[in-house]
């Protein structure tokens, strides 16, 4: 069973190399609109949506991320877990905003945020555009809550970084639907040393012969080298999350 809807979902690739041509107007207010009708959690619409113009801004993101390529996108959103604005309403209505600051708004904020992102994504490339959603931002939290000027309750998540590609790469494979998928209750691990094992055979295969930046690599050595990684600069991650006022109880 598929559909054009289906076709795109299941397509999707990361683009980061981007014909010199910016997004205009209407185009960034349909993919904002297109965010703003994704699902929320108690329609409390717990996220923002910050586009970057700035080039020093962008030029800070892009030493921030550690891909200073998003200077060259045509256009570039910070999407921010946001309980600010509730928190005014609250006070505008001499309501106790105590809630607002515990781990479960925290993590409806995060929720509405990612589901946005997903929506802006789907939406770009259904408009002929392609990007990459950037977790990289997280590098130095402090330092975009600085940049962006966020106030409290709010929390910058993820970059977008949106163009017209200048390339197509090759789909990357994903993990066999076994691995994944399960009906009931969490899946046996007894299938799963073979899963893997064929899923990193097919990873290898598409590491050597894409067309651009190929290496030797499977999905276990890129989990392991995760791992090694350790926090690395998000070691205060959780610091910069109680500072700006999410997960006090």
């Amino acid at each position: 069973m598929t559909n054009p809807i289906i076709d795109q979902l299941t397509q999707h690739r990361s683009i980061r190399n981007f014909q010199n041509k910016p997004l205009t107007n209407e185009q960034v207010a349909v993919l904002v609109d297109a965010a703003q009708h994704a699902s929320t959690s108690t329609f409390s619409q717990q996220y923002s949506i910050i586009s970057v113009t700035d080039p020093e801004i962008l030029k800070e993101i892009g030493r921030i991320s550690g891909h200073h390529w998003l200077m060259n996108a045509g256009h570039y959103f910070v999407m921010v877990a946001d309980q600010h604005r509730n928190l005014r309403i609250a006070k505008a209505h001499d309501s106790d905003p105590f809630i607002l600051h515990s781990m479960d708004k925290f993590l409806a904020s995060v929720f509405d945020t990612a589901i946005a992102t997903e929506n802006i994504m789907v939406a770009a490339e259904s408009m002929g555009l392609g990007g990459t959603i950037m977790g990289s931002i997280l590098n130095d939290s402090q330092k975009m809550i600085e940049l962006l000027n966020l106030p409290e309750l709010t929390f910058p998540l993820l970059g977008i970084a949106l163009g017209y590609p200048a390339d197509e790469p090759e789909l990357k494979p994903r993990l066999p639907k076994e691995a994944v998928h399960f009906r009931n209750q969490y899946g046996s691990d007894e299938n799963f040393d073979q899963q893997l094992a064929s899923y990193d055979a097919l990873v290898a295969a598409y590491y050597k012969h894409r067309s651009s930046n190929d290496r030797t690599e499977t999905f276990s050595h890129h989990i392991v080298s995760e791992l090694a990684a350790g926090h690395g600069r998000r070691a205060e991650l959780v610091d910069v999350i109680r500072k700006q006022g999410f997960m006090l109880h």
